[in-house]
């Protein structure tokens, strides 16, 4: 979710069939990047929307509408499987705009293959009407930030909603008929502790989601709370906390029925997934994995629409310029940045980043298809193996627990 001239990408990323063959877009991203109000983790491009100011809304609506069927022609027929909507706060944008966005959309063909349409929402600016509106137009997933169920943890994270309005806004979300939804976590909060998270665990658990991201918290750079951390007024957590939180939500998770599936994401398993599977009853896949997200974890092709917001096409990879001015300005062909076709190695590397994030991990047949015995990625796999971060299942390549708690530094010795 992330960059003008005219969009090459679409030229550059078509597959070696031939000039007029384009790649099919597996997953469609669109940035809505207005918020009421800036969290201070938050590194995502987004924009306040000062109150008597003119309103951008509906010029940005419409830029975004030319920008999707421009790419419509560009990459037809455009008819991703999975669309996913963030930002910002998607759920700030007006009701009416949101009609005009679904039924361009509708229009375009763009919703004919969709079958997981997700909606990031913030509990504050759920309403009844703007629910109606969503799920008239196709959206049968929500993402709802609730981050904490603590009024002085998100005031620590500058966070402004009060965590009433969660199971409010969740029965607003339910009562158009959506049951697909997810609730976002942040735990390593400064100040928290794991009875404090176990709180928000038991809070988020009633409220009966069918799909959990809990994060730990990053202190990214160039945001308020790095600032904070900077200046002494705030401070982390320490590692080892750190680490017993985090393996306590995987215990905790696992035994309320969650299916651990990416390093920070838990799907609902379903009653049948716990009877013994068998050849008349082989496994099935588990029907509240964000499809999208695993578009993004398995390296397949997704398009992104508005500031900010990236792409990965054939291996080709950019992002819209993340700011609206320029946006709007260039309409429909907005300008990009960070363009990049990765060399073969780098891109091996990439998927490896990706895959290991997924419990499951690399098929065994990618790892010997790429990874070849004189790879000096082979040694250090074994190293890895040995020390007992990474482990070979009969089928797969896999981060063991103890590589979950260092996975970005495990992976970082294979890229």
């Amino acid at each position: 979710m992330q960059e003008c001239n005219p969009p090459t990408h679409a030229i550059q990323a078509q597959n070696k069939t031939g000039p007029d063959t384009p790649q099919p877009v597996h997953g469609l991203y669109l940035h809505i990047p207005f918020c009421f109000h800036k969290c201070h983790y938050c590194d995502f491009y987004s924009l306040v929307e000062p109150k008597g100011k003119p309103d951008r809304q509906e010029s940005f609506t419409h830029a975004l509408i030319a920008e999707l069927l421009h790419q419509a022609d560009l990459y037809s027929p455009l008819q991703p499987q999975t669309i996913f909507v963030g930002g910002g706060t998607p759920t700030l944008l007006r009701p009416d705009l949101w009609t005009k966005l679904l039924n361009a959309m509708q229009q375009a063909g763009t919703l004919d293959r969709v079958t997981e349409f997700t909606v990031e929402a913030n509990p504050e600016t759920v309403t009844p009407q703007l629910m109606d509106v969503l799920a008239a137009g196709g959206v049968n997933r929500v993402s709802l930030g609730a981050q904490s169920f603590n009024l002085k943890q998100l005031k620590t994270l500058e966070r402004w909603h009060d965590p009433d309005t969660v199971p409010k806004a969740i029965a607003m979300v339910r009562n158009v008929g959506i049951t697909n939804f997810n609730l976002d976590l942040i735990f390593a909060i400064p100040g928290q502790t794991t009875d404090l998270l176990d709180q928000d665990l038991d809070a988020a658990l009633a409220l009966n989601p069918t799909h959990l991201s809990c994060y730990s918290l990053i202190f990214e750079p160039n945001t308020p709370l790095t600032q904070k951390m900077k200046m002494g007024r705030i401070s982390p957590v320490g590692e080892d906390i750190e680490k017993n939180m985090y393996d306590h939500v995987i215990q905790r998770l696992d035994r309320e029925g969650f299916e651990h599936y990416e390093v920070s994401n838990w799907a609902k398993r379903s009653a049948t997934d716990n009877l013994k599977s068998s050849i008349y009853h082989p496994p099935t896949p588990n029907p509240h994995i964000c499809q999208h997200n695993m578009i993004y974890w398995t390296n397949r092709n997704w398009l992104g629409l508005g500031p900010f917001a990236a792409s990965h096409i054939a291996g080709t990879r950019w992002k819209n310029e993340p700011h609206l001015g320029r946006y709007l300005t260039h309409s429909p062909t907005p300008p990009t940045i960070d363009r990049e076709q990765l060399p073969l190695r780098p891109r091996i590397g990439e998927q490896i980043m990706l895959g290991l994030r997924l419990r499951e991990g690399l098929t065994l047949h990618w790892v010997n298809q790429h990874i070849p015995h004189n790879d000096p990625r082979t040694t250090t796999i074994n190293e890895l193996i040995q020390i007992n971060m990474l482990e070979r299942t009969d089928t797969h390549l896999r981060l063991t627990r103890q590589g979950l708690f260092l996975a970005d530094s495990v992976i970082a010795k294979l890229l």
